[in-house]
């Protein structure tokens, strides 16, 4: 919407995601493009320290702004305050439109919130698509009544219990428990249950689809510390000790040390070094296209593995593989038929196409199909480092550019 090129993933053909997130990164391109320029603190600590919301929360992700409005929304909510008869009725109405607002740009908010106000998103959608497309009922269908979510991939029920949310808290889950338990505010606690809980019955699980309730059980943490605090200081009091060196005191002091030194290290690599050869090779490619070094770009590698035309910043011709859900079962996408089989599936699009520039793919795969690419006249231009470790595949320690010595 903001530079008129790119490419649409399959979500926007079958109408299952909402132009309002995206219009807002738009909106603000367009200013740039006018202007010329393409317990509060133990809480906030709580917020600031967690790995995964480093890691997570500062990509454009429709969960991150998501999460966003459910927080302000709760926060004015008077049902989750200890005392609700002290706010006026406009501050129900106002975590009531937030509660909307962040339905309507991902709607698996209503697990959250149980209300749907869909106006806005309705007229939107369809300007956008050119015609009535109710997103929230396209989604509920290909998420929930039709699974389709489970052709990238499943999980047991539990994973969000026993794995997914446990390791997005990391070390600040025992501090959440006894925030939960200190505060007796089930409210909040039992919205954290709720949501988990529905998103167990999924069958496709991602750390990112809970990242709303991610902050709430953070601010539980907050609390503990907060209360932990409060005991060092009236523990020290009673020893008649109120210097300046003993207002941090053991306990307190050690819970943050241990959170900082588990959370640092973590939130650093997993945002600077882990998998970031995708990131690095487009960064690359960018500066060669803008010295017209790069002509077309070919990615044999699963799809959606790079940032694409996001960080190319360049509209040149470019293709992926595909992994759209297909209709018929059985039927393996390119992206499957790639990884079954490397040479044979990247002979038969050779042989039916005209040859890309340059071919990015991972090291794992390119060990296969090097003497392929060679015999067509690429040979090995750059290579990123990517991970130290596999995730859901074979390790893609690298990620290799491979480029077209002559035409």
């Amino acid at each position: 919407m903001g530079v008129r090129y790119g490419h649409l993933t399959w979500e926007w053909k079958k109408g299952i995601r909402s132009y309002l997130h995206p219009m807002l990164f738009a909106l603000l391109y367009k200013i740039l493009t006018f202007l010329h320029l393409d317990t509060p603190f133990f809480m906030l600590f709580s917020q600031l320290a967690n790995w995964f919301m480093f890691f997570c929360f500062n990509r454009t992700f429709s969960n991150s702004l998501e999460t966003v409005l459910t927080l302000v929304g709760l926060y004015y909510w008077p049902t989750l305050r200890v005392s609700s008869s002290k706010f006026p009725s406009v501050s129900r109405k106002l975590g009531l439109a937030l509660a909307a607002l962040a339905c309507a740009i991902r709607p698996t908010s209503a697990i959250t919130w149980l209300v749907l106000v869909l106006g806005l998103t309705c007229l939107l959608d369809r300007l956008m698509y050119g015609s009535w497309v109710l997103v929230p009922l396209n989604f509920l269908k290909f998420n929930f009544l039709s699974s389709g979510g489970d052709y990238y991939g499943t999980h047991k029920w539990h994973w969000y219990f026993t794995q997914g949310f446990t390791v997005m808290v990391f070390t600040f889950l025992p501090f959440s428990i006894a925030g939960i338990i200190k505060s007796k505010h089930w409210k909040l606690s039992g919205l954290v249950a709720w949501v988990l809980g529905l998103y167990s019955v999924l069958g496709h699980k991602e750390f990112r689809f809970v990242l709303p309730v991610l902050p709430i059980a953070l601010m539980f943490s907050g609390y503990s510390l907060a209360v932990m605090e409060k005991a060092d200081y009236l523990d020290n009091k009673r020893k008649g000790s109120l210097n300046t060196r003993s207002k941090w005191l053991s306990k307190t002091r050690f819970a943050i040390f241990f959170l900082l030194v588990t959370n640092i290290p973590m939130a650093l690599y997993m945002s600077l070094v882990h998998q970031r050869g995708t990131e690095d090779v487009m960064n690359y490619l960018s500066k060669e296209a803008l010295n017209e070094k790069v002509k077309s770009i070919l990615f044999l590698m699963p799809c959606h593995a790079t940032p694409y035309y996001s960080a190319l910043h360049c509209n040149l011709p470019m293709r992926f593989l595909d992994c759209s859900p297909r209709e018929e079962k059985g039927i393996l996408d390119e992206s499957d038929r790639f990884m079954k089989d490397p040479v044979a599936f990247t002979s038969e699009i050779t042989k039916n196409g005209s040859l890309p520039s340059h071919v990015v793919l991972f090291g794992s795969e390119e060990i296969l199909l090097r003497d392929l690419l060679k015999s067509y006249s690429f040979r090995e231009i750059r290579r990123f480092f990517h991970a130290h470790f596999k995730v859901d595949r074979d390790l893609q320690a690298s990620v290799v550019v491979y480029a077209l010595t002559s035409e």
